[in-house]
């Protein structure tokens, strides 16, 4: 599986295409905006889009994606149920962060904890891993060794939950209970900035390394 990061939108989100090398098939993870970029890199790879990956509900990770969606004719799938508050408030997080008007939506298919995702001959294991917003996912590929993780973890960092519904221990919680666990050598792919291992994040994290107390 290919993974190719497309920064977009003031906030610099890392939305991801995610391309299957068995079949040229491809997902598209958390969409915000710059919709020309997107299109642009699926064109330079000459891939097929078959699905739109939502992590949660944030206007910088989604903004895009009913647009997205309807041009290459695909579902939007993600993130878990409990996100519906946010993404109804897509016209509201619009105005207040100043990006074009975005209409609430409602994806084709809400995910739970311990579902997958296909795309291609990829299977995406699905880990609902609330505090950052209630209803966000995380996306893992087992077979690579690989986690999209959206704001709920960063390099040096993680999430913020000052925002409404957030929760800082549900989100240390969903780290260390559901992250933590697949793996030292799982790489991952932030919302915002460089990648990192869930190893490396154990060892120097100030927020949610071993031993912090929080």
């Amino acid at each position: 599986m290919k993974v190719t990061l497309i920064p977009v939108t003031p906030f610099q989100q890392n939305s991801s295409l995610l391309v299957c090398g068995a079949t040229g098939r491809a997902a598209v993870v958390d969409p915000g905006g710059d919709l020309d970029v997107i299109q642009g890199e699926i064109a330079r790879q000459n891939v097929t889009v078959e699905k739109v990956f939502l992590t949660h509900g944030h206007i910088d990770h989604c903004a895009g994606a009913k647009t997205l969606a309807a041009h290459y004719g695909v579902p939007i799938e993600g993130p878990h149920e409990d996100e519906r508050f946010w993404l109804d408030k897509l016209p509201d997080q619009s105005t207040r962060f100043g990006f074009p008007a975005a209409d609430a939506f409602e994806p084709d298919r809400w995910l739970q904890n311990g579902d997958t995702v296909q795309f291609g001959a990829e299977t995406l294991e699905v880990y609902h891993c609330p505090g950052h917003t209630p209803g966000h996912v995380v996306f893992f590929s087992r077979e690579h060794r690989l986690a999209l993780v959206g704001d709920v973890l960063f390099a040096g960092s993680i999430g913020r939950t000052d925002f409404p519904r957030g929760n800082h221990a549900d989100l240390v919680r969903s780290i260390r209970e559901k992250l933590w666990p697949l793996g030292d050598d799982v790489t991952f792919v932030p919302g915002h900035g460089p990648t990192s291992t869930f190893g490396a994040e154990r060892r120097t994290n100030p927020y949610v390394a071993d031993g912090v107390q929080t």
